[in-house]
């Protein structure tokens, strides 16, 4: 579930296809610079109710997924 809601914020922030993510897809390949990196984890911290300190570690869309599943309440 986590993954889908992902994909669903990345597709409508990005205009990429949901069906085109996945969770090896890099911020890079969907066309996101450091600054819209910056607003979409925004996003996913109001979805999910976690704090994501930015790092190189959320390098995929499946890191992302991995430290919110680990990280939620």
């Amino acid at each position: 579930m986590v993954f889908e809601k992902v994909v669903e914020l990345l597709s409508d922030y990005s205009d990429v296809a949901a069906d085109s993510i996945t969770e090896d897809s890099t911020f890079e390949d969907l066309g996101l610079d450091s600054l819209d990196t910056v607003e979409l984890i925004m996003g996913i911290e109001d979805e999910f109710g976690v704090t994501i300190e930015m790092s190189n570690e959320f390098k995929t869309v499946g890191s992302v997924v991995k430290y919110i599943e680990d990280n939620m309440e």
